[in-house]
Parts: structure tokens; C-alpha cells; sequence
């Protein structure tokens, strides 16, 4: 089955890391990458380049940024192949955002 794993952290948590945590942190984004499970993995331009799209009385209606005020912002996302959720969550869990105060969530793929 597949999963979505949406990481959620602080804009900029990188880039507050000292360079020698923040080179392996990487490190860590591609070894994981790499692993077979991993389907594709994404990261998504700053949540300031976002546009939310509403329709209301069949008009389309456009506002600038998330639509939510939050501390954390949706930062990238993996798709990955898991036996079942535990496994999921095990490779949640070695996403560096989620030790470095951010959350990622996990989220069973339905096919269309």
C-alpha cells in the first residue's frame, strides 16, 4: 500500500541548522530517498508562493499564501510503498524534520 508522508516544520529550519548538522541532515533526505520504498519525494517552494483557489457561487475566488496562519507550513511531501501502517510510520520517524521539531504526517493513498 501506499502512503503520503506530508512533512510539516518551521519555514527556514535548515538554514538555522549549524552547516556540519545541516550537510548530513541532507545526507539523510537522499539516503532516504534512495531506499526502494520511496516512490518520488517532493519539496514545495516557500508557503509565500502559494495561491489557494476557492470556488463559491460558480466564481473562482484567489488569495495569496495557506490558507491557514500556522507556525509550521506543509514543506514537502514523500510517497512511499509500506506493508502496512507500522511500517509507514517507522520510515516517518526517520525523516530528520520530525526530530527537529517539525511533524510529519502520514496518510494512506487512495487510487483513483
Amino acid at each position: 500500500m501506499q502512503y503520503a508522508l506530508m512533512i510539516y516544520a518551521e519555514p527556514g529550519y535548515l538554514e538555522a541548522l549549524p552547516e556540519a548538522e545541516r550537510e548530513t541532515t541532507y545526507a539523510e533526505y537522499f539516503a532516504l530517498a534512495d531506499e526502494a520504498r520511496y516512490v518520488g519525494a517532493m519539496q514545495l517552494q516557500p508557503a509565500e508562493t502559494a495561491t489557494c483557489v476557492r470556488v463559491s457561487g460558480g466564481r473562482m475566488l484567489m488569495t495569496d499564501g495557506p490558507f491557514a496562519d500556522t507556525k509550521e507550513v506543509l514543506g514537502g511531501f514523500c510517497l512511499v510503498e509500506a506493508d502496512n501502517l507500522d511500517e509507514a510510520l517507522e520510515m516517518a520517524a526517520r525523516i530528520p524534520a520530525a526530530r527537529l521539531g517539525g511533524t510529519v504526517e502520514v496518510r494512506p493513498v487512495m487510487r483513483l
